[in-house]
């Protein structure tokens, strides 16, 4: 008996299946335009700070970063910054049908997170280590540290189904949109350090995901839900009901005394 192809199987859908089915040109554009969105808040939200600091001036809203930035500060947000353009590379290479060099990139992309993990609790520390650890630092502190586990786990779970494409792109897009709060509320315009605007803009494109799915196959990704899952799991109101936890206080005060141990506050 002749082995039944893909395409014949495809051709004896009923003509409303057909309709579902994903088209690859419009999947390609999605994800390279949501990557590219990603890089627009990104250089929007640290021109001012990092990437044209002392050429644009600083508002008074990010005073806090007007201080001479700490070395640890440079290191992460250089590699954050090429996380970022890895991800714009990266379904650039999927939309032209390069595959091969895709998964090439795919370790050395599977190395940035890792850094990119450990440069955040870096950061972390190296706050903490100029502050007393008391109610609003912890609260920053616990939001901070859970935003760097929740990309850790769903990049972590987008690598193992690298096998899995469809799967892969999400987790690995929604743990890079979980980054993205510290960059939209330094937005010079929209948001201007309104936190709440922020999480409603991240909030925003969680939904374009989700209404891809449901143009794209009428169903929403069990890959999608996890990631926004994880994503609501590490910001207010859930987050609120821990930060006063002693725990919280235990882990900042450790925190602080690793980042005087480890000298993080050593200056450019």
């Amino acid at each position: 008996m002749a082995t039944t192809t893909v395409t014949e199987r495809a051709g004896a859908l009923p003509a409303g299946r057909r309709r579902t089915l994903r088209d690859p040109r419009f999947e390609h554009v999605f994800f390279s335009g949501m990557a590219a969105l990603i890089l627009a808040a990104v250089l929007l939200g640290f021109a001012q700070t990092f990437y044209l600091r002392g050429i644009l001036h600083i508002p008074h809203f990010k005073a806090f970063a007007a201080r001479p930035l700490p070395a640890v500060v440079y290191i992460h947000g250089t590699i954050f910054s090429l996380w970022i353009l890895l991800l714009l590379a990266q379904t650039s290479l999927v939309a032209a049908r390069r595959v091969d060099l895709h998964r090439r990139l795919g370790i050395l992309g599977f190395s940035f997170a890792c850094l990119l993990v450990l440069a955040g609790v870096a950061v972390v520390c190296e706050q903490l280590a100029n502050s007393q650890p008391g109610a609003p630092t912890i609260a920053g502190t616990a939001r901070q540290v859970l935003r760097v586990v929740s990309f850790a786990v769903l990049v972590y779970f987008g690598y193992r189904q690298r096998r899995n494409p469809a799967v892969h792109k999400r987790l690995m897009l929604i743990a890079t949109i979980n980054l993205l709060p510290a960059a939209i509320v330094r937005w010079p315009v929209i948001t201007a350090g309104n936190f709440g605007l922020t999480l409603l803009l991240c909030c925003a494109l969680l939904a374009l995901v989700v209404c891809y799915d449901l143009l794209s196959t009428r169903r929403v990704y069990r890959a999608t839900l996890w990631g926004i899952a994880a994503s609501f799991a590490v910001n207010p109101p859930i987050v609120a009901a821990f930060v006063q936890n002693r725990a919280w206080f235990q882990l900042a005060a450790s925190m602080q005394t690793l980042g005087r141990l480890a000298h993080l506050s050593w200056r450019f």
